[in-house]
């Protein structure tokens, strides 16, 4: 059998200009402080997964969205709403209880939410 040549999602990076400010964003509206903190990188420790941050914008250029496993998407777009971020996509249900949504973080970056009752670690 050939190799599969994904392993899973481990990293996802968001563009930073104003590393300061957009890290002291992430940190409160994920709640947790990062692990990593340098100025090339900052990266915060999601559910064992990667949300990283990196001031040169050039490396992200022309990214795809991510989407990060929530319990209730309501209440996190609500939270990210309250701390400055927009809707880019309103939410959608895609079918058998899943549903979908994306925002935009204050400096631009959209990050994709879903809302999976069928997945599990």
């Amino acid at each position: 059998m050939e190799e599969k040549p994904f392993l899973g999602l481990r990293t996802v990076i968001y563009a930073a200009p104003d590393l300061s400010a957009t890290k002291a964003w992430y940190a409160k509206a994920l709640a947790i402080e990062p692990y990593f903190d340098e100025p090339f990188y900052v990266g915060f420790n999601v559910g064992g997964y990667e949300l990283g941050l990196i001031p040169d914008a050039s490396i992200v250029e022309g990214s795809t969205v991510s989407y990060w496993g929530v319990a209730d998407i309501d209440k996190v777009i609500q939270r990210f709403l309250n701390l400055g971020a927009s809707i880019h996509t309103d939410i959608q249900d895609v079918g058998d209880g899943i549903k979908t949504a994306s925002i935009k973080d204050p400096f631009g970056n959209v990050v994709g939410l879903i809302e999976n009752p069928h997945f599990s670690l």
